[in-house]
């Protein structure tokens, strides 16, 4: 499945990715916006690879590839998890693994493109995401993409030894 845009495409998982998936699930800097714990091995990815085939009513989730359209260079990932067709609505998580990319629009595109596709495809009538009060970045982008906040989580995440607090934005359509 390829779903473009003018920067980036989006694209299934490939048996390929195992590498790119194993340095962005076990980057320890990305480990606090993705809720992850402890290291994942290329084994327990490679499996989850062999089970990407399932689709979203299945799995519950889409997870699509973040590519540079001109050279095909893999960027980032991004989900749409816990999806509930009864109540039409789900997360929406992005991720661009690398510092240099970030702040070009790769972001934004894909974030546009996935919206477009919950809507136009899934015919969802929200999605939502949840981002830590300090993640500005973050923050910028979903609110540029006309996420509002409706509500704080107060000291919903631990970091070391502090708490912080995370904020619950959404999108309906």
């Amino acid at each position: 499945m390829f779903i473009q845009g003018e920067l980036i495409y989006l694209r299934a998982l490939e048996p390929e990715d195992l590498e790119f998936i194993f340095l962005i699930e076990n980057d320890v800097k990305l480990w606090e916006v993705s809720n992850t714990q402890t290291p994942y091995s290329r084994f327990l990815i490679k499996q989850y690879l062999e089970n990407a085939h399932q689709d979203i009513y299945e799995a519950k989730q889409l997870r699509l590839v973040i590519c540079h359209r001109e050279t095909h260079k893999t960027l980032g990932l991004i989900d749409l998890f816990d999806y509930d067709p009864q109540n039409n609505r789900a997360g929406v998580g992005i991720v661009i693994q690398y510092e240099q990319e970030r702040g070009k629009g790769i972001g934004t595109e894909a974030l546009d493109l996935m919206i477009q596709y919950g809507e136009n495809h899934l015919y969802l009538n929200q999605l939502y995401t949840n981002i830590s009060t300090d993640n500005k970045a973050s923050i910028n982008l979903f609110e540029s993409a006309g996420f509002e906040l409706v509500g704080i989580k107060k000291a919903w995440t631990r970091k070391g030894n502090q708490y912080k607090d995370e904020g619950l934005y959404q999108l309906i359509f």
